[in-house]
């Protein structure tokens, strides 16, 4: 069951970056050009809001069954000797992913509820992109010092 929560959470990480990316470019050019928020900017920030949010609900669902979770939750934070991969995913990892979902969520909800077009694409460009910000630095990739992971998982 984990490493298939693990796939899934790897492959939409990518559709995270992808939409979270595309959203943030869209929403600058526009700015830039003066154009007006459409109905596909639209579906642009509730799409990238979805996959978000999808990609928590795998994340926390990884996060009560993870061997590296339960490593430090017996050992617990007292006893921890610096950054390793049991603090990084008990503690780092997760609390920087809450703070980016909860970005992207007032981000989504404070576009879609103002009227000027550009506070629309002023507000996407700035919740979405700190939230993506937190993001790059918060995933264990292969080159991180603190937890390493490969690009894809497979099973």
């Amino acid at each position: 069951m984990f490493s298939i929560l693990l796939l899934f959470h790897s492959i939409i990480r990518w559709l995270v970056l992808i939409s979270l990316s595309v959203t943030i470019y869209r929403s600058a050019t526009s700015l830039s050009a003066k154009k007006q928020f459409t109905r596909t900017d639209d579906l642009y920030r509730h799409w990238t809001a979805t996959v978000v949010h999808l990609q928590f609900m795998l994340g926390m669902a990884m996060y009560f069954k993870s061997p590296a979770v339960a490593r430090f939750k017996i050992i617990g934070i007292d006893t921890a000797r610096g950054i390793t991969e049991s603090t990084f995913f008990g503690i780092i990892h997760i609390s920087m992913m809450i703070a980016a979902v909860v970005l992207v969520t007032l981000g989504s909800a404070f576009a879609k509820r103002y009227q000027e077009d550009t506070k629309k694409f002023n507000t996407l460009l700035f919740y979405f992109g700190i939230a993506l910000l937190i993001i790059l630095a918060a995933i264990p990739w292969p080159f991180s010092p603190l937890a390493q992971r490969p690009f894809l998982r497979t099973l």
